[in-house]
């Protein structure tokens, strides 16, 4: 009879080997997905660096160009100080040339008047 008390107290050690058991299997799976986990977060790492480099690459070449543009700026502003310069001119000239015009504008009418006034009363 004191192998009953035996067997009876087997069955505990059996569920908790087997429990273990379990708990190592899912601890394995769970280090298997870190590591798998860990593997993509390195590639990834890795893509991000070669597109960082990239981007301070393109911040390079975009930083010599916006330098490039200030140092032309004020040649820019230069030309188009000389081109309002030359405009005004171009206008003064077309408004000299307005006023000169202008009467003879009103003559060419006073004779154009008087020549039809003359074609009527002569019936031509």
């Amino acid at each position: 009879m004191a192998d009953r008390g035996d067997s009876r107290a087997r069955p505990a050690p059996r569920r908790r080997i087997k429990t273990l058991t379990q708990a190592a299997l899912n601890a394995d799976a769970t280090v298997d997905q870190i590591d798998a986990l860990l593997t993509d977060l390195d590639t990834t790492v890795t893509s991000l660096n070669n597109s960082i480099g990239d981007l301070d690459v393109t911040l390079e070449r975009f930083n010599r160009t916006i330098t490039s543009i200030d140092e032309l700026a004020p040649r820019l502003i230069a030309m188009v100080e000389r081109l309002e310069g030359i405009v005004n001119r171009v206008e003064a000239i077309v408004d000299i040339g307005e006023a000169v015009a202008s009467p003879m504008a009103t003559a060419e009418n006073a004779v154009r008047r008087v020549v039809d006034v003359v074609r009527r009363t002569a019936g031509i």
